[in-house]
């Protein structure tokens, strides 16, 4: 089963590509690597999950919210490859999660992102990841992933 059929399977359609908030592209390759700007849990450009983990939003919701992110950056990385099966493996996913200052609970909050790209990659899906916690992202948007991406 392809990446796409695995996520059309799990109730999910790779997005179109979130335009950019300021002076940066969505993704950038060098070599075979592919770098994804951050992108936010927005679905057809209306940014869902705004506020901050532990005061407006349950680690539930932000864990909804890390896999919406990853879904735009499943977007990205169609985009420039044309076909999700190009994908090697995900290399690196850096997560940040807006969070009041005694939330410590960011790694369960980005399991959003990496659990959903293991049931759609396999063992490609399994990556190395940072999991941050910030006082704001933009817009205010509760979670903000990036990715680094091996592809053929």
């Amino acid at each position: 089963m392809s990446p796409e059929e695995k996520l059309e399977a799990l109730g999910y359609a790779v997005p179109e590509v979130p335009a950019p908030l300021a002076a940066y592209v969505p993704g950038t390759t060098t070599g075979n690597l592919l770098y994804t700007s951050g992108q936010l849990p927005t679905v057809e450009g209306v940014l869902h999950h705004v506020g901050q983990v532990g005061a407006d939003l349950t680690p539930e919701e932000g864990y909804e919210a890390a896999r919406l992110s990853a879904l735009n950056c499943l977007g990205v990385i169609k985009s420039h490859l044309g076909d999700l099966g190009r994908v090697r493996r995900i290399v690196k996913v850096t997560g940040f999660v807006s969070s009041t200052p005694d939330f410590t609970g960011h790694p369960a909050v980005i399991n959003g992102c990496s659990e959903l790209l293991g049931e759609v990659f396999g063992d490609a899906g399994a990556h190395a990841r940072a999991a941050v916690g910030v006082a704001a992202l933009p817009n205010g948007a509760a979670v903000e992933i990036e990715m680094i991406v091996e592809f053929e």
